[in-house]
């Protein structure tokens, strides 16, 4: 069976190219052969090679220069340097212009094959890490993962680094930076990217619940039990885990995830026997899981295993560079949507009021924003008009907060007032105002309000809480 490989030999000596020909070919290899280094660099120019052997000392623009040549058509190119008279300086001049490695004649034929080998595998490497790229730059783009900035350059070459990995990660940042969008880049960057990909927020599911949402239970573990449930760590066997909302874990199931991490176990509720999952965990959370540590809120010993590899977002205010191809990519993703034709070239007041707005719910929020802008604007291009009140005033949300803290102060009791109604309407209002100073995130708005994440649920459901109209 052939080998994946080609080879281009570059010799002047016919005899020379004839007796790698025969050595390579016989191996399985590919090969095509040049006469000078002139012809090396044209061949090469078309198509590119796994490794090329190229023979210091011919006539014209000689083996040295030829490689040079080669490596700035290619920096990743594999160039074995073939030469008679291997000295110690030609051997450093051939590295520091990026050949591979330096053969000298006469050579033993399985020393030939040994570095060819290792030269393929060095290519192959590259090409996988090169495939990996592409990967991550085709998922970031197709979810609006955008960036143009210095800080979210530097967290696409992190996410690059570490997604071939195993290694957990912990993505930290505020509420609608894209932590979800760093894990599935992170995912569909990894071998793992045939597998599946299992989103988990850990402050929607009460805490009640969550164990048995993870690990799974048997029939009959708990009152309802009437069947047993694949829990999502073995729904995610052989993908990715991406634990959102991580610091809203209780204690005592924070051992357990301690265990999963550790072990690559754990045991259904119910259950006695171990089960074992071949899982990689990606964390995140919007709050500072130091403090959290420092306050006996989360364990420390897990909090190490799931920051092996911590990335940070920072919030659009710090990264208002980006505002504009983020703008643009959700002008083009809604008109699409709607079938709308909206120019992607924004006014200079239009880019001026969303490049200067503090965007409290990130890019979430720019996004709801642009949404809403291609929905209702009146002609194929995006008007101040179409902006909401808040990025046309951003003193609004102030002036609005403060109004509704002066409305809830007043009752008058000369008239009488059922206590319990006006307490009602007060915990209504207060809630409505930490989701909407939240950006409707749940678990944040509990924290504000100092209430454990289950319990707001509760509360907006029990008095059907509805965000705000605009």
């Amino acid at each position: 069976m052939a080998k994946k490989g080609s080879i281009l030999i570059c010799d002047d000596e016919e005899i020379m190219r004839d007796v790698l020909e025969t050595i390579l070919s016989g191996a399985g290899y590919k090969v095509e052969l040049a006469k000078t280094g002139e012809e090396a660099v044209e061949l090469y120019s078309q198509r590119s090679f796994d490794v090329v052997l190229m023979d210091v000392s011919m006539p014209g623009i000689g083996g040295l220069t030829a490689l040079e040549q080669l490596m700035n058509l290619d920096p990743e190119a594999v160039v074995l340097m073939v030469t008679a008279y291997a000295t110690f300086d030609t051997a450093i001049s051939a590295w520091e212009k990026g050949a591979a490695g330096v053969i000298r004649k006469p050579f033993q034929n399985e020393q030939i094959l040994s570095l060819v080998a290792k030269g393929i595998k060095k290519r192959q490497k590259e090409e996988e890490r090169q495939e990996l790229r592409q990967a991550m730059v085709r998922s970031v783009k197709r979810e609006g993962f955008i960036g143009r900035s210095e800080v979210m350059e530097t967290i696409f070459r992190l996410v690059e680094r570490v997604a071939p990995a195993r290694s957990t990660v912990l993505i930290m940042g505020e509420s609608g930076t894209g932590k979800e969008l760093v894990a599935r880049a992170i995912h569909e960057s990894s071998s793992r990217s045939e597998g599946p990909f299992v989103v988990v927020n850990c402050s929607n599911i009460p805490s009640e619940l969550l164990e048995s949402e993870l690990f799974g239970h048997t029939k009959g573990a708990f009152t309802g039990a009437v069947a047993a449930k694949k829990g999502l760590f073995e729904v995610a066997d052989g993908g990715t885990i991406f634990l959102d909302e991580i610091g809203d874990v209780r204690p005592e199931l924070q051992v357990k995830l301690l265990r999963v991490i550790q072990e690559r176990e754990f045991t259904p509720v119910g259950d006695t026997v171990p089960s074992r999952v071949d899982v990689r965990i990606v964390a995140a959370t919007n709050v500072d899981l130091k403090d959290a540590v420092r306050n006996g809120q989360f364990r420390e010993d897990l909090y190490f295993r799931l920051s092996v590899v911590p990335i940070e977002l920072p919030p659009l205010r710090e990264r208002r560079e980006d505002i504009l191809a983020l703008a643009q990519h959700f002008i083009h993703k809604y008109a699409e949507e709607n079938g709308r034709y909206i120019s992607e070239n924004l006014t200079p007041e239009v880019l001026s009021l969303l490049e200067n707005y503090n965007y409290p719910g990130n890019v979430r929020e720019l996004e709801n924003i642009i949404e809403r802008a291609v929905v209702i604007a009146p002609g194929e291009e995006l008007t101040v008009e179409c902006l909401t009140a808040e990025v046309r005033d951003p003193g609004l949300a102030v002036k609005m907060m403060g109004a509704a803290e002066g409305s809830s102060s007043t009752i008058d009791l000369a008239k009488g007032a059922n206590f319990y109604d006006e307490v009602k309407k007060f915990e209504i209002d207060l809630i409505r105002r930490a989701l909407e100073q939240t950006g409707g995130h749940q678990s944040r708005a509990a924290r504000l309000l100092g209430l454990n994440a289950t319990t707001l649920n509760s509360k907006i459901k029990s008095y059907n809480i509805q965000p705000r109209q605009n």
